[in-house]
């Protein structure tokens, strides 16, 4: 350890340690699907709770719990998917572009940012079919349609598609891209 060690403090100098003023959260960087994911994230704690409440204190498990929790799993990881895109924070092999010319850099990821938009059009009209094809199916412990959480999954691909399209008018503005801001940030790449 030897330089790493921390100096002994005092009960004291710990009880003042959190005193003073804090940093101040930056909310202005959270978007509406964020706050969206949000509710849903302790909507699916709750359930989550509550089966293991019934099952292992009352003994006597609520079956709706787990659909209800696995469901809202499936909304999170799409919306979730969605500050991703918006933020860059994909994972992305960058070396490559790190080693070629910036101009070239740019280039590559601008037919990224293409193929991106791509794959998520072309995500999106497949969701809708599939919504159109099963959307009237019904939850097997709840009586609801599972069309809510495949309009969900829908409406967060297309988000993804309007983020991605956001990304590349931004990057095509000139200036950093939204994939080197967050490389430099370290919050992408492997």
């Amino acid at each position: 350890m030897g330089d790493r060690e921390h100096p002994p403090r005092s009960v004291e100098e710990m009880a003042h340690a959190f005193d003073g003023d804090g940093a101040s959260a930056e909310l202005k960087l959270y978007s509406i699907e964020d706050w969206l994911t949000l509710a849903v994230f302790w909507g699916m704690a709750l359930c989550v709770f509550l089966q293991f409440f019934t099952r292992y204190v009352l003994n006597n498990s609520l079956a709706w719990t787990e659909e209800i929790a696995a469901n809202c799993l499936v909304v999170i990881v799409f919306l979730g998917a969605v500050m991703c895109v918006r933020m860059g924070r994909h994972i992305a092999v960058d070396i490559l572009y790190n080693l070629l010319p910036r101009r070239v850099g740019r280039i590559m990821w601008l037919l990224v940012d293409a193929l991106t938009i791509a794959f998520f059009g072309y995500m999106s009209w497949l969701m809708w079919r599939y919504v159109g094809i099963v959307g009237s199916e019904r939850m097997v412990t709840v009586d609801l349609p599972r069309s809510i959480v495949f309009y969900t999954v829908l409406a967060a691909f297309v988000l993804m598609l309007l983020r991605s399209i956001q990304n590349i008018v931004n990057d095509l503005r000139g200036g950093k891209t939204v994939r080197e801001k967050a490389a430099e940030s370290g919050t992408t790449g492997i």
